[in-house]
């Protein structure tokens, strides 16, 4: 598979959310505690939350696609710092835990390359992405949750 980097939120984005307590709607964030169900995705450590943990929720603005595939996502975030994500050629551990994920490649001009986009199961991720990035339009993929389409990570080519 080409080689590929799964990428969180920006630190700034998190800290932001965390100091102001305000999304990037305008809107208030809410403080969820993590129950043990697993549904807690932190979208800067791209980890799942523990029972226990606080986690902020809020609008996040996708920096791609812009245009007419743009959309805002809720998303998880934890209520303090965390590590965000790096590592090269895994993918993320909030992708993996998804019973059901939507890959969904864009080209530069950042419409949706439609035909090499699939529905799977995180755990069998790793095909329907190959295929993605394998592809020459393909400029990015963003990984989301298929049921109710919340972004998960934005997937690019590394080096």
């Amino acid at each position: 598979m080409t080689t590929f980097q799964c990428l969180p939120i920006e630190t700034q984005t998190a800290e932001r959310f965390r100091r102001t307590g305000v999304d990037d709607g305008g809107n208030e964030l809410r403080r969820v505690v993590a129950s043990d169900a697993g549904g807690f995705p932190c979208r800067h450590c791209l980890r799942l939350a523990a029972a226990g943990e606080v986690m902020l929720l809020g609008s996040y603005h996708l920096a791609r696609p812009r245009g007419i595939y743009w959309t805002p996502s809720p998303i998880f975030l934890h209520a303090e710092d965390c590590v965000r994500f790096g590592a090269i050629g895994e993918v993320a551990p909030i992708v993996r835990a998804n019973t059901l994920v939507s890959v969904r490649a864009y080209d530069a001009a950042d419409q949706c390359v439609y035909d090499v986009g699939q529905v799977c199961s995180g755990a069998e991720v790793d095909a329907p992405l190959a295929r993605a990035l394998g592809d020459t339009r393909t400029a990015f993929v963003n990984i989301h949750t298929a049921r109710p389409g919340c972004l998960l990570a934005r997937v690019e080519r590394a080096g």
